[in-house]
């Protein structure tokens, strides 16, 4: 399976942020079954995952603190990349 995700290295602290569809973050079992299911990728990071609304904005789940700093940080400069679950 592909996904997009992205690496950030802020204030000292390394995490990955994952894109999933809106529906996996109503749910708070399924989004932490996707965290589960990423952390293969992102092995010992904090794992972050964002969806958007129809109008693009996105909402984050995760730890509060890296959330609410990813809400400040514009989607363009967010590097993503393609990867694949392992």
């Amino acid at each position: 399976m592909q996904f997009d995700g992205a690496v950030i290295r802020e204030q000292g602290i390394t995490f990955a942020v994952v894109i999933v569809k809106n529906h996996v973050l109503q749910n708070s079992s399924e989004a932490q079954g996707a965290i589960q299911s990423f952390s293969a990728t992102f092995p010992g990071m904090p794992i972050v995952l964002m969806a958007q609304d129809s109008r693009g904005t996105p909402t984050y789940f995760g730890r509060r603190d890296i959330s609410q700093f990813m809400a400040r940080v514009p989607m363009r400069a967010i590097p993503w990349k393609r990867y694949t679950l392992n």
